[in-house]
This record gives structure tokens, C-alpha cells and sequence, in this order.
């Protein structure tokens, strides 16, 4: 396990020399890197092609790259956040083998029975296979003992089963183990004898305890969760390892933070703790700086679109604030952690456009990545892609990452006219490439439909914020297929990520569950679980060196209706537990199921607390996004760019160039480091004060903002 990167007496101290914090975003084509002085407020950016088979070796280039550009030394550096994927990357290619599962005597077949639920998209389960478990069931060992749901022993653990469990994995080979013991989120007692006795007979194997990973009832979800993180755990170890030996001596010694999926940051020991929290750690950043620009441009409401080389992911931020959830999913796995509600398709620039059975076109999900990348790139791939239609299309410009990487038109123009030809209709090389784009937008307008109006939310009354490479070239077309009347693209879209990683709080989570109806509340137990859970979630922030001063304590629960078998999480009150608080909780339950399913039963129906929750923050100065110049020219020039079934001479501006209060009138493309952005007919930019865009529908420039659903 990584341990050089932070000391755990080690404070954040922004006061001395040390006025640099870099944002380090990992891509599947790109490094995304952004450095903020805090004494200034100065940012830079930049980006270097990801290294998939090594992802630290762009990581630290990128780090480097960017002190060089800005003539910084690494004593100038106070802290490194970032974002990864290790964890999706692990579940979601890599083969789930080598994990086996120990269990209370009698529930052997947790997994196989799992939930009586069947994935959408299948009329019934008559046409759909379960898919093979997580843990087959040869790997799966009982242990004696019994806990009953108060933590109460009925029976004692068995140790001599839990030695006998420990020696079969051992001589099977398998690295990775779970335990999951009945209503251990009641007492931990016999899942810690038992991870003790396990590490006796198999020294080196890697342990994740459901008491540890999710201290809540229901077993099928917190084996699951459990194991997934055991399964993570030797590649996140793995990874933080090879950050640890390719940044060397002197940028170890500075503060090294992990993004979360729940959208803070903690550090590398922490994260290794319980490593499934990095679930959904890149985009988790992205939604969390497209609150920051939500608050400066004045739009609270957003979707965001975040379009990357390999996928697309999408969040709906409502007040300034992303959406958190407990029950997300991973690829198959139910993961019940704290995480942001972030959609992800499989559709991004790399994204390869082929041809099905049908012979229906197809984008995506499989994808060119940055190894070898879109056709149009150097050394790049034999498949077209969605980038390939865009330059073709020419609607990004010769050559990305301010020149770095040149593109050839003509080879992108090959691969979509030899893909063509095997469609019928003898489609030109262009109108392929608008087909492919086309998709591409129906992909993401399907996606956003279904964060709103599936949940019963008008999108009209939100904007689009576009960030990631390929997101701004995207999402002035998908504006209009939603019905939504402006889009937003924010300073370095294809950097926000990176920017996001810079603008989150220290974050750690605890739970505990304690089932307890409306009519027989425990005052002084509710009152000694959240004293309890206050405790281990300070404790946990100031071993990882936040002053105290910077710590706040967040309350949750989860109540539902008696009868229910689901919760949904509600704030609680600070202060003390009495009457007053256990009514300001059942009020917020009854608010939030209004607001999610449209009703509720206040009055009529009596609640049941679930779960007991307290997030810890380590509050940290945000970054600023300084005001930019109102005055200055425009550097503009043009090219013919394909819309509407023909070639149209089209200004072309450089973003840098732009003044605040600038507007236009499209169709135009606006270019900058990182990204372009493509503005259609009849739709209007302007530039706002901090060199936010803001684009209109056509039709509706006269600056009104999105009216809010009700």
C-alpha cells in the first residue's frame, strides 16, 4: 500500500510558499491537467495522450509538463488531486475472476438468488440469462455462528469453518476474499475474528469485510459491494504504487488526493481502506466543476454532458448541486455507496462507426481510444470514428491540442467512403459523416431523456452544460433535440474535469443501520449513533491533516413508509435528538418522496427510520475563475464547414480572442485548446463576464433564462 504520498500528520497548509494545486484527470485518450495558483487566481492547462497501459506515466508527465510551462519548481507545488478510472476500467474490461466469499452458515446462495429483478429491455425474464455471479458458487465457504439483527449472538463463530474456508482459497488460488456475515452491520464482532483468523492461514491475501465496506442491512447488496471492492483493491494498490514510483522523491512529499465517487477527495491511505468509494472518481469531477460554472453563469439547473474519447457521461445538477445516490450500479454490479448520479453511454469522439447484421449504422460503444486513436490521428486506427466525421464534416480544425496533434482529412475521408459503400444508397464520404454525427447527437439527447423525462422532469427548464473534448462540438445540436433553450460552455470545456478536481472538499462517509418506526423511536440510541458516527468521520479527516476549523459534519437518514422495502435519504437536523428532530426528519421524507415519485402519505401512513448517516467535509478555498477583458478584437477567419447537405464558408473564432460581451450568430465554430465548439444555424453566443458561453436556441436570444419546473 502506498504510504509516501501524505503523512497523516501532514496539514494542507496554502499559507507559505506552496501556492500551486494541480488537477490531474485521466481519460482513455487524454491527460487532462490543470494547475491554479491560489495567490493569483492565474490557471493553466494543458493535455498529454494517456498512457493506457501505464495510466501514472502520463499522469506524472502531465504534472511536469505543466510546472515547465509555467517556470515552476516542484517546491512551488502544494497539492495533486485526481481523478481516475482505474476502478470502472477494472470491472468493466477486466475478466471478474480469483474472489471468493465467505458467509454465515446457511446463505451459501446469497448470489444465486439475488434480486427477483429482470434488466430493462427484456419483456420478461423468459428471454433473459442470468449473468454468471461475481463469485461462482464452488467459491463461496460457510462459516457457523448467528448473529440475530440487534447484533445479539445467538450462536458463536465457528472458528475451525472459518479455517477451513481460509486453507481452501489458499490451495485454489484465490487472491481475493470477501466476508459477509448476517447483521454484521449490527455487531462487527465475528466478521473481525473472522478476517483474523483468515489472514493466520493465508498471509498476503487480500480481506474486504462488509462491516467495513457497508455497515447496512440487506445482504445480497452488501455481499456484493464487498466483493467488489475486494476484486478492486489489488488493481487500485497496484496503481497507486506505480503513481508513487513515477512521481519520485520530491513530489511524493507533497499531498497526493483521490477523487471519490460520492465528489470528494481523500487520500491514498484512505482510499485504500475501501477502495470501491473511486467507483466513479472522473466523472464524479466533472459534475462537481460544472456546479462551480452553474453558480458563476447564474443557470443552477444543468444537465451536463461531458464527452470524452471513449464515453459520455451525463448528470442532472438541480440548485447548483449534483444528485447523490446509494444505489448505483457499476457495469452489473449493484454498488450501495455514496456516489454521484452519473449516466455514462458508450459514445465519444474515439467512438467507432460500423455496421450492424441489419446493416443499421452504428456509433459506439466500441471505441479507438487513445491507442490507436480515430483514423485521422497519426499512427491511428483502420475504423472511422466520430472525430473522423467531425474533420471530415470540418467542424474541428486541422490539428487538436493547440497543434500537437496533426490530422489527416484525407484518411479520415477514406475510411468513411469505403465504409459507405457498403451501405446502400451510395452515400457521399459527407453525408456518412453527418449520419455518424447524427447518431452520436441521438445518443446523448436519448441519454438526457433519460435523466429528465423519464423522472417526470421537463428538460425546457434546463441548460446544457457541454465540457470534455467532444461535448461542445456535440451539444448545440442535442440542445435542439431536447428542446432545450440555451447550452453552456464553460472556459477549457475539455479541462473541467481536472478543474473539478481542484474545486471539491475531503470527504468521508459513515453509516449505520438501526431500523426504528415513527412510533417507537430510541432517542438516546438515535443520539448515541450520530455522537458515534460524528466521532469516527472527525477522526477520519484529521488523521488525514484537516485543521479542525475546516471540518463540518453532515447529517442524513434513510426512512421510508412502513411496509416499503426501499428508503430515500433525507438531511436530518444538527442539534440535539428529540421530538423536534425526529419531525424534521419525517417532514423531509415526506417532502423528498413528493418530489421523486410525485405523492406521498403524510398523515396517512407512519415512516420507518432505516439507516444513520454522517459525511465529514474538509473544507478547502475554492479556485476563482477570474473575470476576463471586455474589450479587445476578435481573431476570426473561416473555412467551408458541411451543414444542411452542403458546404458553407463559416467564421471560425479563437476563444482566447473573445471578449466578454461578444455575441454572433451561427452557424460558427469557436476554437480553443482542448476543444471546439459548433454553434448551428439560427442559434446565438454570447460571451458573459467570466468567458463563459452562452448559446441560445434560434429563436430565443433575447437573453431569458430557463424558467425552473415547479
Amino acid at each position: 500500500m502506498p504510504t509516501g504520498m501524505m503523512r497523516d500528520a501532514e496539514r494542507l497548509d496554502m499559507s507559505g510558499r506552496a501556492a500551486l494545486r494541480i488537477g490531474i484527470d485521466t481519460g482513455g485518450t487524454f491527460t487532462d491537467i490543470v494547475c491554479v495558483d491560489d495567490k493569483s487566481g492565474a490557471m493553466r492547462v494543458t493535455k498529454v495522450a494517456s498512457t493506457p497501459s501505464n495510466p501514472a506515466v502520463a499522469l506524472v508527465r502531465g504534472v511536469h509538463a505543466i510546472l515547465g510551462d509555467w517556470g515552476a519548481g516542484v517546491d512551488e507545488l502544494a497539492v495533486l488531486a485526481h481523478g481516475t478510472t482505474v476502478a470502472t476500467n477494472a470491472l468493466l474490461q477486466g475478466e471478474i475472476a480469483g474472489l471468493g466469499l465467505i458467509v454465515t452458515e446457511g446463505f451459501r446462495h446469497i448470489l444465486e438468488i439475488a434480486r427477483q429483478a429482470v434488466p430493462e429491455g427484456y419483456g420478461n425474464s423468459y428471454f433473459w440469462v442470468k449473468p454468471e455471479r461475481i463469485v461462482p458458487l464452488r467459491h463461496v465457504r460457510e462459516a457457523g455462528g448467528r448473529l440475530n439483527y440487534r447484533g445479539e449472538e445467538l450462536r458463536p463463530l465457528d472458528e475451525a469453518s472459518v479455517r477451513a474456508a481460509a486453507r481452501y482459497f489458499r490451495d485454489a488460488g484465490i487472491h481475493a476474499i470477501g466476508i459477509c456475515l448476517i447483521h454484521s452491520y449490527a455487531d462487527p464482532a465475528h466478521e473481525r475474528r473472522a478476517a483474523e483468523i483468515v489472514r493466520e492461514e493465508y498471509p498476503g491475501c487480500t480481506l474486504s469485510l462488509s462491516c467495513d465496506v457497508l455497515p447496512e442491512y440487506r445482504e445480497y447488496e452488501r455481499a456484493v459491494t464487498t466483493l467488489v471492492d475486494a476484486f478492486i483493491k489489488p488493481h487500485m494498490s497496484r496503481y497507486l504504487d506505480r503513481i508513487r514510483d513515477e512521481l519520485g522523491p520530491a513530489l511524493n512529499k507533497k499531498p497526493f488526493l483521490v477523487m471519490q465517487s460520492s465528489g470528494g477527495v481523500a487520500s491514498p491511505d484512505q482510499v485504500m481502506r475501501k477502495p470501491i468509494t473511486t467507483a466513479l472518481s472522473g466523472p464524479a469531477a466533472g459534475a462537481l466543476g460544472s456546479a462551480v460554472i452553474a453558480e458563476i453563469a447564474g443557470f443552477p439547473d444543468l444537465v451536463t454532458l461531458d464527452g470524452g474519447g471513449t464515453s459520455t457521461d451525463l448528470c442532472l445538477i438541480e440548485a447548483a448541486k449534483p444528485k447523490i445516490t446509494n444505489g448505483g450500479r457499476v457495469g452489473p454490479f449493484p454498488v450501495r455507496i455514496p456516489m454521484l448520479d452519473v449516466r455514462t453511454i458508450g459514445t465519444g469522439g474515439g467512438s467507432i462507426a460500423w455496421i450492424s447484421r441489419e446493416g443499421k449504422l452504428r456509433v459506439g460503444p466500441k471505441s479507438a481510444g487513445a491507442v490507436p486513436g480515430p483514423m485521422c490521428y497519426p499512427n491511428g486506427g483502420d475504423e472511422p470514428t466520430l472525430t473522423d466525421a467531425n474533420l471530415v464534416l470540418g467542424r474541428i480544425p486541422p490539428a487538436l491540442i493547440g497543434g500537437g496533434i496533426p490530422l489527416d482529412v484525407a484518411r479520415a475521408r477514406d475510411g468513411l467512403t469505403t465504409l459507405a459503400a457498403r451501405l446502400p444508397g451510395k452515400l457521399t464520404a459527407e453525408q456518412l459523416a453527418s449520419g455518424i454525427v447524427e447518431i452520436a447527437n441521438w445518443d446523448d439527447a436519448n441519454a438526457i431523456r433519460q435523466l429528465t423525462v423519464q423522472r417526470g422532469i421537463d428538460p425546457a427548464g434546463f441548460a446544457l452544460l457541454a465540457f470534455g473534448g467532444s461535448g461542445p462540438a456535440q451539444s448545440p445540436a442535442v440542445m435542439e433535440l431536447m428542446g432545450i433553450t440555451t447550452c453552456i460552455v464553460p472556459p477549457n470545456p475539455g479541462n473541467l474535469s481536472a478543474f473539478g478536481l481542484l474545486a471539491v472538499d475531503w470527504r468521508t462517509d459513515h453509516m449505520v443501520t438501526k431500523v426504528m418506526h415513527e412510533e417507537a423511536v430510541e432517542l438516546a440510541a438515535i443520539a448515541g449513533i450520530y455522537a458515534s458516527l460524528e466521532t469516527e468521520a472527525a477522526a477520519a479527516l484529521e488523521k488525514n491533516g484537516i485543521e479542525p476549523a475546516r471540518i463540518v459534519l453532515h447529517r442524513e437518514a434513510d426512512v421510508r413508509y412502513a411496509g416499503q422495502s426501499m428508503e430515500v435519504r433525507v438531511p436530518a437536523p444538527s442539534g440535539g435528538i428529540d421530538a423536534q428532530f425526529v419531525a424534521g426528519v419525517t417532514d423531509a421524507f415526506h417532502a423528498a418522496h413528493r418530489k421523486t415519485f410525485g405523492y406521498n402519505y403524510a398523515g396517512q401512513q407512519k415512516v420507518e427510520l432505516v439507516n444513520f448517516c454522517v459525511s465529514g467535509f474538509g473544507r478547502i478555498d475554492r479556485p476563482n475563475i477570474p473575470a476576463i477583458k471586455t474589450a479587445g478584437t476578435p481573431k476570426q477567419a473561416s473555412r467551408p464547414v458541411y451543414f444542411g447537405g452542403g458546404y458553407r464558408d463559416t467564421p471560425v473564432f479563437d476563444r482566447a480572442s473573445l471578449p466578454a460581451g461578444f455575441s454572433c450568430e451561427g452557424p460558427a465554430i469557436v476554437e480553443e485548446f482542448g476543444s471546439t465548439t459548433v454553434m448551428m444555424q439560427g442559434q446565438h453566443l454570447t460571451v458573459d463576464p467570466h468567458g463563459i458561453l452562452i448559446i441560445r436556441a434560434a429563436g430565443k436570444a433575447n437573453g431569458d433564462k430557463p424558467q425552473p419546473r415547479a
